[in-house]
């Protein structure tokens, strides 16, 4: 078989590339999250001890369904990793709120 019909995705399959540099990531300590009637907005920061300002270091926007399907991947994903691992505890009380609920329409 050619190299070419190896790496061709199968019927119904996606080919998903990855880049170096977003394959690095960005480091999140927290999220906030807003929503309007046809989005959800995750704005994620990376705040450090001693510094009064902080900027948002990468928004994604998605729509309410796929919001679900990725609260649901989420919890899966941290169930599993308990199973494996432990209890993740939190040791920290939020310093903002996550959620600053409805922020008007898009």
């Amino acid at each position: 078989m050619s190299d070419e019909k190896k790496r061709s995705p199968k019927k119904g399959q996606i080919n998903i590339e990855l880049d170096e540099k977003v394959a690095q990531g960005i480091y999140s300590n927290l999220a906030i999250i807003n929503h309007s009637v046809s989005e959800f907005i995750l704005d994620f920061i990376s705040i450090m001890p001693g510094v009064p300002k902080s900027k948002v270091k990468s928004r994604i926007i998605l729509t309410p369904q796929h919001a679900k399907r990725l609260v649901k991947a989420l919890n899966d994903n941290v169930t599993r990793f308990e199973n494996a691992h432990g209890e993740i505890k939190d040791y920290e009380k939020t310093p903002v709120p996550l959620n600053f609920g409805p922020t008007g329409q898009a």
